[in-house]
């Protein structure tokens, strides 16, 4: 929701218009200017949610079969990639606005080049944004890299004393790597090794509760708290905690998300977290994460275009925001409906033996 809200903040800015005179401004930036850091906290859940998932399966990471762990990141990730990484290519062949790559040095070759093989944040990093289409691939390049490392790594260390110190340097190393890498803005952003860190702190975070999966309730509610205060704190005043933490910032964040997520995943264990009423919705779009999350700038720049043909009139602009998030889910969901979700079942039952738990990650 964050990114959705960031690309359309980008383009219709909320501070600038009649909202700003009933919601504090520090507030609609927080939720316009945030997309980064939202995807630092999603790093932190899927090495959490991708751990979990295959020490249920496994037992333990040293047990870790790679040919299943790799078809079924497979089966996950490419039938939405290969398809995005189609219609974009047709869309720039077609000169459509908003689509054509077309800044010295890049080229639609090399842009599907670095899709496919995982290095399209490096490539942004050396030529600078592709089309915001292609630009929300930075992340799956240094999500997926990791996860072509991480089983491997699991077999040869094998023992969770030896792997927990190395993800625990990896995640501290966050706030090091971000300042090695100030003079390139862009690069410092979509560098490799500080997104990895937040997905080896998720990792570990998994590791922790595996060992320790029934605290006192006492643990649960303080890290929970914790790390609510934490993320939210980030989100509203990291203008605050920036001048005082620095780069450090961002490991605070996702050092309390992982407090927030194992504080959740206990919790709900216990069978004691329950969903607020209403909202039903914004857990659809966890669901629907992977979909939305690579479809949505086509829903973004179609109603952007039809707001700036109507006069561009930033005072209504917030009214906008309601149809590009309705209209990104939907499209989420009909792509999950009618390609992912079909898709992934078929590849895994080709190439994954039909054992252990079913479970989509």
């Amino acid at each position: 929701m964050l990114v959705v809200a960031h690309h359309a903040g980008l383009r219709i800015p909320l501070q600038r218009g009649a909202l700003a005179a009933l919601v504090p401004v520090r507030l609609l930036r927080a939720l316009i200017y945030n997309g980064y850091e939202a995807v630092m906290v999603f790093f932190v859940i899927s090495g959490f949610l991708i751990t979990t998932t295959a020490l249920r399966r496994w037992e333990t990471l040293a047990q870790i079969d790679l040919r299943a762990f790799y078809a079924r990141r497979f089966a996950r990730i490419v039938p939405c990639l290969a398809l995005l990484v189609a219609v974009l290519s047709v869309l720039h062949l077609s000169g459509a606005h908003d689509y054509v790559i077309s800044k010295p040095g890049q080229s639609l070759f090399r842009a599907i080049l670095s899709a496919a093989f995982l290095h399209l944040n490096w490539y942004e990093g050396r030529t600078g944004y592709l089309p915001g289409g292609w630009d929300v691939l930075w992340s799956l390049s240094i999500e997926e890299a990791f996860y072509l490392a991480f089983p491997i790594v699991c077999l040869v260390l094998r023992r969770t004393w030896l792997l927990a110190p190395a993800l625990g340097l990896l995640a501290l190393s966050l706030p090091v790597a971000r300042a090695a890498l100030a003079e390139n803005e862009v690069w410092m952003e979509k560098a490799y090794l500080p997104g990895m860190a937040a997905i080896a702190a998720g990792v570990l975070g998994a590791l922790a509760v595996a060992r320790w999966p029934d605290p006192p309730r006492w643990v649960s509610l303080t890290l929970g708290v914790a790390g609510t205060a934490g993320v939210l704190a980030v989100l509203l005043v990291e203008d605050v905690l920036w001048p005082v933490l620095g780069n450090g910032t961002v490991l605070f964040l996702t050092t309390s998300a992982v407090c927030l997520v194992a504080a959740c995943h206990v919790r709900g264990a216990r069978g004691e977290e329950r969903a607020l009423r209403g909202t039903g919705w914004l857990q659809s779009f966890g669901r629907l994460s992977y979909e939305v999350y690579l479809t949505h700038m086509f829903v973004v720049f179609a109603v952007v275009g039809v707001w700036r043909s109507r006069g561009s009139d930033l005072r209504y602009g917030f009214v906008w925001y309601v149809p590009i998030v309705c209209l990104a889910w939907a499209l989420g969901a009909l792509v999950a409906r009618f390609v992912s979700i079909p898709a992934e079942r078929a590849l895994r039952l080709r190439l994954v033996s039909r054992t252990g738990p079913s479970v989509r990650a």
